[in-house]
């Protein structure tokens, strides 16, 4: 069985005095790098005056650091060191990052927090030992949870992973992953931005950013100059824009008649299957041929996928396995609760 924790992948510079602000660590984590002061997630969100994500960051970037290093501090006490931990990239970076990534999370680690910010203490010191690190593309993650997860599909199938940065394809099969349907292009963030020129069209958005957009787009509203303006309706025309311009054409080449030969199975993940206009347009384009599965916790999928892989390599030790998907919108990590099975 998983244990899941999520937050968002919001980071800000912050020195301020923050005690008993959040109820525990996930939704408290102010943590030290490089002699400075982070607040990250939940904390960021409500307490920052501007926080920011960037997308498809690279190891070498402060935000990755720090997201990297709330998740591990998040597991430590889960855990039995030393751990091994498998971490992913978008097909389009995964080359040039993996290397970047192994060489950060090997080796130990000494986490510097603030417990104050739940009322657990003041600032603290913990230590991580990794001892072996794995870094796989996203979507392969995503075809791992699969196969090997609680849906347990085997034979041929297609996996689609709409996020937040990326929307990626991959045919699966027995005999391993077809290269030549990996598909990495933009994620529904280029929806949020029609969206958002839409609006610029009509109101003044002030110094608002991309995230607080992106909240907007999820609830399907927002107050600009005191009124409550229904998105709805241009978060309907955004995504089947987004759909028609973006997903259907790299589709093309990928879900053909040749590969149909091989199977008819869709699953569809990412944190972006949770808006059902965007899985409308799926089904107007393939339900008429295609069966079509939107996984439970969609957003879950790759981190499920990357624990399942530490899972391997450690050959079944389940407390020393992590798995952790550092998103664009939010960052995933998934590790074992031990019931005394390998879980493969």
């Amino acid at each position: 069985m998983y244990e899941i924790q999520t937050f968002s992948s919001l980071v800000e510079n912050n020195n301020t005095v923050l005690s008993n602000t959040s109820k525990d660590l996930l939704h408290g984590l102010k943590i030290q790098h490089n002699d400075k002061w982070y607040i990250c997630g939940d904390l960021a969100l409500n307490e920052g005056l501007s926080p920011h994500k960037l997308i498809n960051s690279s190891p070498a970037d402060l935000d990755y650091q720090l997201l990297a290093k709330a998740a591990m501090l998040l597991i430590q006490d889960r855990v039995e060191q030393p751990i091994t931990i498998t971490t992913g990239f978008p097909y389009s970076t995964y080359h040039i990052y993996k290397d970047r990534a192994v060489e950060f999370f090997q080796g130990t680690h000494l986490l510097d927090y603030d417990a104050s910010t739940y009322n657990a203490g003041n600032k603290k010191k913990v230590v991580l030992e990794v001892q072996n690190v794995a870094v796989i593309p996203e979507i392969v993650g995503c075809t791992i949870a699969v196969r090997k997860g609680e849906t347990q599909a085997t034979g041929s199938f297609f996996v689609l992973s709409c996020g937040f940065g990326t929307f990626e394809s991959i045919l699966s099969t027995d005999s391993g992953i077809i290269e030549q349907t990996m598909v990495s292009t933009h994620g529904i963030r280029y929806a949020v931005n029609l969206m958002i020129n839409e609006l610029k069209s009509k109101y003044y958005l002030e110094l608002r950013n991309t995230h607080q957009f992106d909240d907007a787009f999820q609830r399907g509203y927002v107050f600009l100059n005191r009124q409550n303006i229904d998105l709805r309706e241009i978060r309907r025309n955004a995504i089947q824009t987004y759909y028609n311009e973006v997903i259907s054409p790299n589709l093309r080449t990928i879900i053909n008649d040749t590969n149909l030969m091989k199977t008819n199975r869709i699953y569809l993940c990412g944190g972006a299957m949770y808006y059902q206009d965007l899985i409308d347009c799926f089904n107007n384009e393939f339900g008429g041929f295609a069966k079509l599965t939107v996984l439970d916790n969609p957003e879950t999928l790759a981190s499920k996928g990357y624990a399942l892989n530490s899972l391997r390599m450690t050959q079944g030790k389940q407390k020393s396995s992590v798995g952790i998907d550092i998103g664009n919108a939010s960052t995933v990590v998934a590790s074992f609760i031990d019931d005394g099975s390998t879980g493969m």
